[in-house]
């Protein structure tokens, strides 16, 4: 598969996306351009397959990748995905993520979507 360049070098898109990710996990929702969005699906769709699985090896992939933010209720973004986040899709095959498109944005006219979690 083809990865979206994003006008970006590939540390600083790695960067970004990690970053973008770990806010999903906290927020539940994200408003950004819309091919940052569906790039964020394809990378959050993996994380969760692997909180899904729930193993040590899966924690330790995803934790690699997931920033050590703490939430609200105290326990960090890892430990959401895989004690809410994956327990909730287990009988789910694929496609946890919904791009929704909203507006363009001024100035620019970037295409503006929402990226969420399907319940």
């Amino acid at each position: 598969m083809q990865n979206r360049k994003l006008g970006r070098t590939s540390d600083h898109r790695k960067a970004m996306l990690r970053n973008m990710a770990t806010s999903l996990i906290l927020h539940g929702k994200l408003e950004t351009t819309e091919m940052k969005a569906k790039e964020l699906s394809s990378v959050m769709d993996h994380l969760v397959t692997l909180a899904k699985r729930g193993d040590l090896h899966a924690r330790r992939q995803a934790a690699a990748y997931v920033r050590h933010v703490d939430t609200e209720e105290g326990n960090t973004a890892l430990q959401k995905l895989f004690d809410v986040i994956g327990p909730e899709y287990k009988d789910r095959t694929g496609g946890y993520t919904r791009v929704t498109k909203t507006r363009v944005r001024r100035g620019d006219a970037a295409p503006m979507a929402v990226i969420e979690f399907v319940k």
